[in-house]
């Protein structure tokens, strides 16, 4: 190949989400070789049907473009695989593949990816990982993403306990690479804006209970009337009837409607970095926000008002230096954050990030380069290891026990028809005004 030739790597990316989409399409962003190999990215985005399946607004504010972008059943997804994209000579292989998905849904793509490329010389190699913090259901997290060539870490922490739990149950934890979010960036703060602003991130599920979301709005908006030159943000994910990764049954918009609330107190949306640029001090209870403030060297607290507790996700934050209570925020707390825990988290608040993926970019290009192509995928769960719940995940997106699409699957290789589509949009609407507005009731009714 001349010096002056370029070559074209092919990356799909297969997300459920917004913050998914966002998550896997900047990895794939950060994984591709560097500007010096010549190299040219094409990226195809693939979207998940379901609940979550991001809005145009949604895909507008992550702010992530791709060569093509369409949503599909995840049958539809695995003929796509199966045909690969269209090149200058014909129909050819992806590169790279990006599982950007919940567990369950990555388990279901590997078993089914494996029967699509069973008997081919060449297959991607497969990516996947976690959008943020890990703080629930590890090992079932875990295990369920067994089987990927990569199973992105996005620190030194998760790196090691993610290898623990392969190596304890017997299963190949080569897989682990220690990365970071993708999604890190923005200059690092720089001292005190004019008005003061204080962020609060809020999160669709956490907390859960009407109670204690009501308690933090409260908070928020006291917080904003004792100090009145200070600005004061509820920065939220989605717009009513708007779903991401987590489903929302108690939007804070719903919560404040009917609140006498002051004149430096406000609601916004928009791309967090954006949000961050003007920040000086940014509140959570346990976001993925906290980290990329963290970053950035923003001032960060994660609340204790609720407890400290697992089912929070704030329990990750021990030892951060960053936990403290609205009380103390008040009377004027000023958190500083423990420098080796940051270290340890991956949010490169030293300046390293530059080097974050290398470890990543080093271990695609060697298997792209493995001599006879990749070897079949193996995941940890089969019929035999896991014959009582493999057959159920499956099952979900229409596979088989064997990973092949099972008969009468939705699988239609067009884009659907007008009224299609309109029954579509009305079950989705259906389906989140259940979530939003009956659930909530009916779980009331069930508490009398």
């Amino acid at each position: 190949m001349p010096a002056s030739a370029t070559k074209t790597l092919r990356v799909a990316v297969l997300a459920d989400s917004d913050t998914r989409w966002k998550w896997g399409a900047l990895t794939a962003k950060r994984l591709v070789p560097d500007e010096t190999d010549r190299t040219e990215v094409r990226l195809d985005g693939y979207l998940l049907r379901g609940r979550a399946t991001p809005t145009a607004r949604q895909l507008q504010e992550v702010g992530v473009h791709a060569d093509s972008l369409r949503e599909v059943t995840a049958v539809e997804f695995l003929r796509a695989m199966e045909r690969g994209p269209e090149g200058p000579e014909g129909t050819e292989s992806y590169d790279v593949l990006v599982l950007s998905l919940v567990g369950g849904g990555v388990q279901a793509m590997l078993h089914g990816l494996r029967g699509v490329f069973a008997g081919r010389a060449k297959r991607p190699v497969v990516v996947t990982g976690y959008v943020g913090v890990v703080y629930e259901k590890l090992a079932d997290g875990l295990l369920l993403r067994h089987g990927a060539d990569l199973v992105l870490a996005n620190s030194r922490q998760d790196a090691e306990r993610f290898r623990a739990v392969y190596d304890g149950v017997g299963a190949d934890s080569s897989s682990v690479t220690e990365v970071a979010l993708p999604f890190l960036g923005g200059e690092p703060y720089e001292g005190e804006h004019e008005p003061y602003t204080v962020v609060f991130a809020a999160q669709p599920s956490v907390p859960e209970s009407r109670k204690d979301r009501a308690y933090l709005l409260d908070r928020l908006i006291q917080h904003a009337r004792r100090h009145p030159a200070r600005e004061v943000l509820l920065k939220l994910r989605s717009k009513p009837g708007e779903h991401t990764t987590h489903i929302e049954e108690l939007p804070y918009q719903k919560l404040v409607q009917g609140k006498d609330v002051p004149a430096n107190f406000r609601l916004v949306y928009g791309h967090m970095g954006e949000v961050l640029d003007r920040t000086d001090l940014l509140v959570t209870v346990s976001s993925t926000a906290a980290l990329e403030a963290l970053h950035r060297r923003i001032p960060t607290v994660v609340l204790t008002d609720l407890g400290v507790r697992e089912t929070l996700g704030n329990h990750h934050f021990v030892g951060s230096g960053c936990l403290a209570s609205w009380d103390q925020l008040d009377a004027g707390h000023r958190p500083v954050p423990d420098a080796e825990w940051v270290a340890r988290q991956g949010v490169a608040a030293d300046g390293s990030y530059a080097t974050a993926f290398d470890a990543g970019r080093e271990r695609i290009a060697k298997l792209l380069a493995r001599p006879g192509g990749l070897p079949p995928l193996n995941p940890y769960y089969t019929p035999e290891t896991a014959p009582g719940y493999l057959p159920g995940i499956l099952a979900r997106h229409h596979l088989g026990p064997d990973g092949v699409p099972l008969p009468g699957a939705p699988a239609a290789d067009k884009a659907p028809g007008p009224v299609r589509q309109i029954v579509r949009r009305a079950a989705r609407g259906a389906y989140r005004h259940g979530v939003q507005r009956v659930a909530p009731v009916i779980r009331r009714m069930g508490e009398l």
